[in-house]
């Protein structure tokens, strides 16, 4: 079966979407943990991400830099933060997560957005990724 994010690619369900490459796409969290809480994902749904071939593993890196890059333009931030926990879904993704203070990559935290704000906010952050 496929997961939910092969699902998102596919266009089966919907998403914030801030990048997209023939190879990689860029999504808002629906369930953010702080605003601007942007999951990149290889649009190849490989479950772990030490199992992605090494071009795959670099590009994705690349493209999320490129994403973090954006972000930081849009959501004012000491850094942008990263985490790949996959355990909840598995399909490899990178959290970026701007950073004012070390509390703010808490998983166990998460904020309330309208579908409005979480609109705005991915059009923002397209529009600034270069």
């Amino acid at each position: 079966m496929a997961s939910i994010f092969s699902r998102i690619v596919a266009g089966e369900i919907p998403c914030y979407k801030v990048a997209e490459t023939d190879d990689f796409l860029a999504f808002l969290d629906v369930n953010p943990v702080v605003r601007g809480h942007v999951l990149c994902i290889p649009k190849k749904e490989v479950d772990y991400i030490f199992d992605l071939e090494d071009d795959l593993y670099i590009n994705l890196h690349l493209f999320a830099r490129k994403v973090a890059k954006g972000l930081q333009k849009v959501c004012p931030c000491i850094k942008i933060g990263t985490a790949v926990v996959g355990i909840d879904v598995p399909h490899t993704h990178i959290h970026l997560m701007p950073l004012n203070k070390p509390g703010d990559l808490n998983f166990s935290h998460h904020i309330q957005m309208t579908p409005e704000e979480m609109a705005e906010l991915a059009s923002q952050i397209s529009s600034a990724i270069e």
